[in-house]
């Protein structure tokens, strides 16, 4: 490698504290420039006023800090809710979006108690509900141009990355992008580089950073578990990769919308993906 590689060092601010102040604090102290919002104040992205969302974009710009992504929790719901139920949620992360001068947010493709087994494997009669739903998802991005960022995750239809494959290329849309989890993978029997990254890497645009062990599922930080990550940003530095990398570490407590680490584990968690890049010869900024 004789070119200097570049990646956009991101996080998840909740994952720190329920203050954005401490958030962004924080995430400048580890050499981050940008922040990945789900949460401020303990209240969902989606769910914040007007005025929230103008103290938020006043203190970001007051702390020159950028805004990676909107980690939003649409499309993590129950199928049976009927399609407009997550349109009108995304309108809501989308204004966010625009607030916050964010180009990404995060989605899921739904999930259905009745249709996932103990095990989350997926029962082939969601299929067409999901993609009615995520085409519609993806038509109000398009018209609002935004990227919405599909993660895959344990027990929705898009666990496995064939099932991203065919969330991707069914909806058709350029408006719909891979935000990738090696640790998502793992948990849900996937070897993500070995399994995955061929696959996916024509859709990829966003890094999640985090791992897991396969024997306990549980979340470790990169490099640490079963998840190819030193493979995984191998491949992406030399493929030419530039965007960004979003820290979630999920060190401390786990939770239906998201996880929690506090400000020490999320510095242990930094340390530890620094390494990673350090070795490979990526910056981070």
């Amino acid at each position: 490698m004789t070119d200097e590689v570049n990646w956009a060092l991101s996080g998840f601010g909740d994952e720190i504290d329920a203050d954005p102040a401490v958030q962004v604090a924080v995430l400048q102290a580890l050499g981050a420039n940008h922040i990945e919002v789900r949460s401020a104040w303990g209240t969902n992205i989606v769910d914040l006023g007007a005025e929230q969302l103008d103290a938020l974009a006043t203190l970001f710009s007051e702390r020159e800090m950028g805004v990676s992504a909107i980690a939003s929790p649409i499309g993590k719901v129950d199928v049976a809710l009927p399609v407009q139920h997550e349109v009108d949620r995304l309108g809501s992360a989308i204004r966010a979006a625009h607030r916050l001068d964010a180009r990404y947010i995060r989605i899921f493709s739904f999930y259905s108690e009745q249709a996932f087994s103990a095990e989350g494997v997926a029962v082939v009669g969601i299929r067409d509900e999901v993609m009615v739903r995520m085409r519609a998802l993806a038509d109000l991005a398009e018209s609002e141009n935004v990227i919405l960022l599909h993660e895959n995750e344990k027990d929705i239809y898009g666990d496995t990355p064939e099932r991203v494959l065919d969330v991707i290329e069914s909806v058709g849309s350029q408006n719909l992008r891979v935000a990738w989890d090696n640790a998502n993978f793992v948990q849900v029997g996937v070897k993500p580089f070995t399994e995955g990254y061929a696959l996916l890497r024509p859709h990829f645009e966003y890094l999640q950073v985090k791992d897991a062990l396969s024997g306990s599922n549980a979340v470790t930080p990169a490099g640490e578990g079963d998840g190819e990550l030193l493979e995984t940003l191998t491949a992406l530095r030399d493929d030419g990769y530039t965007g960004f990398a979003s820290l979630e570490p999920h060190l401390a407590d786990v939770n239906a919308l998201g996880g929690f680490s506090g400000p020490e584990a999320f510095g242990r968690a930094a340390r530890a993906f620094a390494r990673l890049t350090n070795q490979l010869g990526i910056s981070t900024r």
